[in-house]
């Protein structure tokens, strides 16, 4: 993989049986969902997930650090080669990873803030 877009089209890929997996440019790089949730991004350090214990059971020899400072830590992809075992994880940390947040309702014009 030369470039991120690239890499993100190979993941994207790679997951594509699963179904409701997304991605959206951020920050220079790409952040993954599947099933709304958060899982991984495109860093430049390359494809990494959050530090899940299912993650941790797929890549045993992935060592948790931080995409960016100020980050969390998390696990560099090691199997991203492996097409099933890469779908099997994604699957088996979706239930470990927090349901998103609710998306704030904007204000329509002409409404006033009661105080």
């Amino acid at each position: 993989m030369t470039n991120q877009k690239e890499l993100a089209s190979y993941i994207m890929d790679q997951l594509a049986e699963l179904g409701q997996v997304r991605n959206i440019p951020m920050m220079g790089g790409y952040v993954f969902y599947y099933k709304e949730k958060v899982f991984g991004g495109i860093y430049e350090s390359g494809f990494m997930v959050k530090d899940t214990k299912a993650g941790r059971a797929y890549m045993p020899d992935s060592e948790a650090a931080a995409p960016y400072k100020g980050a969390r830590p998390m696990l560099s992809v090691t199997i991203l080669d492996d097409r099933k075992k890469l779908q099997e994880m994604v699957v088996d940390m979706e239930q470990e990873l927090p349901a998103p947040k609710p998306k704030k309702q904007k204000k329509k014009a002409g409404e006033d803030t009661v105080v």
